[in-house]
């Protein structure tokens, strides 16, 4: 088959190896049932290969479905790919088929496969592995004949470890694998692209079309689209409309793409690891909590050097070392040093007139009270973020520095009153 007639069918432009490579692969495993996984990075065009697969598939009379799974919630997933019965929920006023009974004998695509819950994840391996599922609320096995195409943008390998996606699930969908190269990969592709789109715009705006001067397109060739072609084509769209000229030179590009300082496009490499890859949720908690401290060391150090000058009274510098003595049980040592001409006891009733100078130093300790378990301090931060923004969970997730999916399921993990 030739590539080019299915390249003109599905609007796929460029001719890079990569490209040509997945191309081919599609077309060859499409006539059997073989389950196949497409990786690659966000806005790569996953989405066109599973369409090329059932097109040229002996199933291209019956149904093509495609879902993506991280745009459905966790708790209804279920019911949305295998179907409820009547009363299987509160809301469930009727039964309804899912994806799976409406598609059979035709194709289901899932998009964003590693967002599955785990549980949806058993159910899926049965259906691959059997052609069997139940509806959500039933007891009786139903059977279904469809193929599944799958696909995901994450690292399924770093998935695995982490426990978020089953070892057998990867296998069994990746029997083919096809990789799709990102967009920096296919730089003699980039420039085609954005005259197709380009072109496209011009049309669909009744413009005439922008071009790009020679320097524009090294510019464009050069930088590393982290959007991929999503991103070249909302490019290509803002230059056409806001733009008065037609000829653009580098400075108008420049405008558009964000970072254009490749060194500011490139992760920072701690000991041969990306700076994302070196932080986990444990690490940011030990961070706040370093910084709590540091804050709380400082206070003291202020609190010291209002004590040792003579603004104030007796009693309002014996009250501030009680208060110090007591809170440095935890965080440090105060140590207090009276002057030999001015000796004088805290716990005299009867202050003399001048009051003592008080020489206090403040010394750092580093033992820390065992009886307070990581997992409780993580717990006390979380309350106190979510009394801080009155119960906003997304302001809170953004004053602890995680994602609000992860300050949920710390909810839930420690059993946190809303």
């Amino acid at each position: 088959m030739n590539l080019q007639t299915v390249k003109n069918r599905f609007g796929i432009i460029g001719n890079s190896e990569p490209l040509n490579r997945a191309l081919d692969v599609a077309i060859q495993v499409a006539p059997t049932d073989i389950t196949v996984l497409i990786t690659g990075e966000s806005g790569t065009g996953k989405e066109n290969m599973p369409k090329i697969i059932h097109h040229y598939s002996s199933r291209k009379h019956h149904e093509y479905i495609a879902v993506n799974c991280g745009a459905i919630p966790e708790g209804t997933i279920d019911s949305e790919l295998f179907g409820h019965e009547k009363g299987a929920f509160t809301g469930a006023t009727d039964s309804r088929k899912g994806y799976f009974e409406v598609a059979d004998g035709g194709t289901i695509f899932l998009d964003e496969v590693a967002e599955l819950p785990l549980p949806t994840q058993v159910r899926l391996l049965r259906v691959l592995e059997t052609g069997e599922f139940i509806k959500v609320g039933a007891s009786k096995v139903k059977k279904t004949d469809v193929r599944i195409i799958a696909a995901t943008n994450e690292n399924v390998q770093k998935a695995i470890q982490k426990g978020k996606f089953r070892e057998d699930l990867f296998y069994r969908l990746s029997t083919v694998p096809i990789s799709l190269e990102p967009l920096r990969e296919r730089k003699n592709d980039i420039h085609l692209l954005f005259r197709k789109f380009s072109a496209d715009f011009a049309e669909k705006y009744r413009m005439p079309g922008i071009r790009l001067n020679p320097k524009a397109v090294d510019i464009l060739e050069k930088y590393s689209w982290p959007g991929n072609i999503r991103q070249l084509k909302n490019v290509a769209e803002q230059i056409s409309v806001i733009e008065n000229s037609r000829e653009v030179d580098e400075l108008i590009l420049t405008k558009y793409l964000p970072d254009i300082d490749s060194s500011r496009n490139l992760p920072m490499v701690i000991d041969g690891k990306k700076e994302s890859d070196n932080f986990s949720e444990r690490d940011i908690l030990y961070k706040v909590l370093f910084e709590m401290k540091q804050d709380v060391t400082e206070m003291k150090r202020v609190i010291v050097d209002l004590l040792n000058n003579n603004n104030l009274s007796s009693n309002e510098k014996t009250a501030l070392i009680t208060k110090l003595s007591d809170s440095s049980k935890l965080d440090g040592e105060i140590k207090f040093d009276e002057q030999p001409n001015n000796t004088v006891s805290l716990q005299e009733e009867n202050i003399r007139e001048e009051p003592p100078s008080y020489n206090i130093s403040f010394q750092e300790s580093v033992e820390i009270e065992e009886s307070l378990s990581l997992e409780e301090r993580e717990k006390e931060l979380i309350q106190k973020a979510l009394k801080k923004h009155n119960g906003r969970r997304k302001n809170a997730a953004k004053e602890l520095g995680i994602s609000e999916r992860t300050l949920y399921r710390k909810i839930k993990e420690f059993e946190i009153l809303k």
